[in-house]
């Protein structure tokens, strides 16, 4: 039971996070897909259209790494059952004075005891033991929570590849059509002789290039869906595509509001538990100062006179040169060993934090600049360009750089889209909470 609310108490975080991914604005819309749905609940493979809350789910029942995470906290807390046991009692039967000489050539004089040793731990020794257990299984559920939510990045950031790259693919299919129309409208040009034959050729290559970005980018989604059927051990994807807003992205909140937040996530909250695991040991190894003595009793038989006896014996280590000074020096420096260590974690992730900010923040500014201003004015030009070179105002190479510039930005704006979504994964993992809900926190806080 105390493993149970231990798990349920570290899992809040991972359950919290895992509720808040499955309703972003990648969140699932099944579309009707119930077989999709049924194979979630049993933990199958996956086929059809899945959206990000299916894959979620899948990653956390059968991604390896996370099932041999769980399997270190069961081993754990096996240690810690180990740690708690009393040792073992001793039984010694012993026989003296036989098979000797003179009187003691046979076994009339013989004596035989039979006694029973049990050492007894003094200093609490067992419970300080059974507790530097206990925190390590505890740090051990800890050490599972900090993977599982790596986990649920990995699944989310690989989920956004895939859907990125299929609106590449969309996007490279349009950038097809659009380059065979074009090449259609300038042989038609030619035919009636208002331009050159070089403006056809031209034509020709924009349209083999465009299907060769066609084929690069279906083979980055194939390699983007294998990578996301690998979260959850799958060699072979057998969905056919992913489902999602790619296109929703909010503000975001100030640096200084998420750095508040982070020391709330597993990789700075188990050093809470690290420095009493540290401390336990200290403890413990004081203890070990203390010597055990270990006490025997039984009973004696005189085969010379057929009498019976006690016998009674305390054994005591004598602490003249091992005073467990090296454990216990040991014990120490691993303790203030462990307060760097949590100084260091800290700097780390607000470090980690400042680069994902960064990345979130650049792509959130580029696609609103983009979709703001420069997708709209991009298709106004290119839609200008191909009417004015129908009606002969302008030449081949005016449409051509209206068709890139047009491109160039859906690409760009594509690519802002799914850093925004990927640095956002990566910063909601190091604060250990949804971005939404530190926006949240800061308008309630100004009420």
């Amino acid at each position: 039971m105390y493993l149970v609310r231990q798990l349920l108490r570290l899992g809040i975080y991972s359950v919290f996070v895992f509720a808040h991914w499955s309703c972003l604005s990648l969140s699932p819309v099944w579309g009707g897909e119930l077989s999709a749905k049924r194979a979630e609940y049993r933990g199958e493979e996956p086929s059809g259209i899945i959206a990000l809350r299916h894959a979620l789910s899948m990653a956390l029942m059968h991604n390896p790494e996370l099932n041999a995470f769980s399997l270190e906290v069961r081993a754990q807390e096996a240690r810690v059952l180990q740690a708690g046991l009393l040792p073992n009692p001793e039984i010694e039967i012993e026989a003296e004075n036989f098979g000797g000489s003179g009187d003691f050539r046979s076994s009339d004089s013989a004596e035989a005891t039979i006694q029973l040793s049990h050492l007894v731990e003094l200093g609490g020794k067992r419970s300080k033991r059974k507790r530097v257990a206990s925190l390590e299984r505890d740090l051990a559920q800890w050490d599972y929570e900090s993977k599982r939510a790596d986990v649920l990045t990995e699944v989310t950031t690989a989920f956004v590849d895939v859907l990125a790259s299929q609106e590449r693919v969309a996007l490279a299919e349009e950038l097809v059509s659009l380059a065979e129309r074009v090449l259609d409208t300038v042989s038609a040009r030619v035919k009636a002789g208002k331009v050159s034959p070089v403006e056809e050729a031209k034509a020709r290559v924009t349209s083999s290039t465009s299907h060769i970005a066609l084929e690069r980018a279906k083979r980055k989604l194939e390699a983007s869906r294998k990578q996301l059927a690998a979260t959850w051990g799958s060699k072979t994807p057998l969905f056919e595509k992913v489902e999602g807003q790619l296109g929703e992205i909010r503000p975001i909140p100030s640096e200084g509001l998420l750095e508040s937040a982070i020391f709330h996530g597993p990789d700075i909250a188990r050093w809470g538990t690290e420095m009493e695991q540290r401390q336990a040991s200290v403890a413990l190894e004081d203890a070990k100062k203390i010597s055990d003595p270990t006490i025997s009793l039984g009973a004696r038989h005189f085969n010379e006179d057929d009498d019976n006896a006690l016998v009674l014996a305390v054994s005591i280590p004598i602490p003249i040169f091992d005073r467990n000074q090296g454990g216990t020096l040991e014990a120490r420096e691993r303790l203030a060993k462990a307060d760097k260590e949590h100084q260091a974690a800290k700097m780390r992730a607000l470090n980690d934090l400042a680069g994902a900010y960064q990345s979130l923040s650049s792509a959130y500014f580029e696609a609103t600049i983009l979709k703001r201003d420069v997708l709209s004015s991009a298709q106004a030009a290119f839609e200008t360009s191909t009417k004015g070179y129908r009606q002969g105002k302008f030449d081949y190479l005016v449409l051509l750089d209206a068709q890139r510039t047009l491109f160039d930005a859906q690409k760009q704006y594509l690519e802002g889209l799914a850093e925004y979504h990927k640095s956002k994964a990566r910063v909601e993992r190091l604060i250990a909470s949804p971005i939404d809900n530190v926006t949240l926190s800061k308008s309630e806080a100004s009420k």
